[in-house]
Parts: structure tokens; C-alpha cells; sequence
């Protein structure tokens, strides 16, 4: 399923690995749907980055983040839990593409509140599978926030109750 989109969709890759930096990149040009790509190479970088340094005005919003775990400096699942907690950044969906397949990794993934986990495959081939299936879900099925838009205020007070619930050690 191609999208009807002509304004490119704005796509963080946080990954620490150049090479699978570049794989990810060569699969992401089979995509039907415009996209512009931009790369951060360890987490310090990327939550500068999308802060805009100084002001926030001028911060990048993408559509998805696509995250590694294995990052230097400050990890993956420390970039996750920070931008889960910035009310400016809390609604872009994150993507977890990593190589680990351990169960610690995965569940605390989802605690922090990642959209999807999804193991990294080694080949070309079945990287630019799951990026046709990331590209039909997330940019054909899925409704995202535009740029400049920010989550209404339910929004807003459902995050901040889940938030709760997550300090609390509920489940919801």
C-alpha cells in the first residue's frame, strides 16, 4: 500500500553502528512514500538534536524515531525513557530496530512505552522487509501528528495518568 503523501515524512534513524546506519538508509530508498532521513549517531546527540539546542522552536520533529539500543554515550533505552518524558516529544512514535533479542531489553522497551520492537535482520533482504512493512503501517494505516501540532490536553492527561500508573507500578 503506497501513500498518497506528497510532503516528505520526517525520519529519526538513532543508531551507534554506521554500517547498520547504511543499511538501514539503502533499505529505507525502497520506500514508495517521500521521506526525509536524518541520522544521529549516539543518544546524546539525537535528544539535542531534537530539543533544537537552545530554543525548541526551532526543534525537528520527526514522524517515527527509528532506535537502536546499542548506542554510545547515552543508550537506547535511556533516549527512550527521555523522550517518553518530554511532553514536547512524548507522542512521536519510537520504533525500536536493534539486534538484541533479550527479554530485558524487550520488556523494559515496552514499559518505557515503545511503540514496536523489531529485531534487526542481518541481510539486506529482510531489512528492506521490515521497512516496507514499517513504511505500510506507520505511514498508510496509521494517523501521525503533523509538524507543529502538539497532543491536545486529554491527551496530555492520559500520558500524564499513565505516567502515574508507571511510577505507581500499575498497569492499565
Amino acid at each position: 500500500m503506497a501513500s498518497s503523501r506528497t510532503k516528505p515524512m520526517e525520519i529519526l534513524l538513532i543508531e551507534g553502528r554506521r554500517s547498520d546506519a547504511l543499511l538501514v538508509e539503502q533499505a529505507l530508498r525502497e520506500m514508495e512514500t517521500p521521506y526525509r532521513l536524518t541520522v544521529c549517531e549516539d543518544g546524546e546527540q539525537a535528544l539535542a538534536y531534537l530539543r533544537g539546542g537552545e530554543t525548541r522552536a526551532t526543534a525537528t520533529r520527526p514522524a517515527i524515531i527509528l532506535l537502536d539500543l546499542n548506542l554510545p554515550k547515552k543508550g537506547g533505552l535511556a533516549v527512550l525513557a527521555a523522550l517518553k518524558d518530554d511532553q514536547a516529544l512524548c507522542h512521536i512514535p519510537v520504533i525500536i530496530l536493534t539486534d538484541s533479542r533479550a527479554h530485558t531489553d524487550i520488556a523494559e522497551s515496552y514499559r518505557l512505552r515503545a511503540s514496536s520492537y523489531v529485531i534487526k535482520p542481518a541481510a539486506l533482504e529482510g531489512l528492506s522487509e521490515v521497512v516496507k512493512a514499517i513504511e505500510t503501517f506507520w505511514f498508510s494505516v496509521v494517523t501521525l501528528f503533523e509538524e507543529g501540532e502538539t497532543p491536545s490536553a486529554p491527551a496530555r492527561e492520559v500520558a500524564r495518568v499513565q505516567r502515574d500508573a508507571d511510577a505507581a507500578g500499575h498497569v492499565q
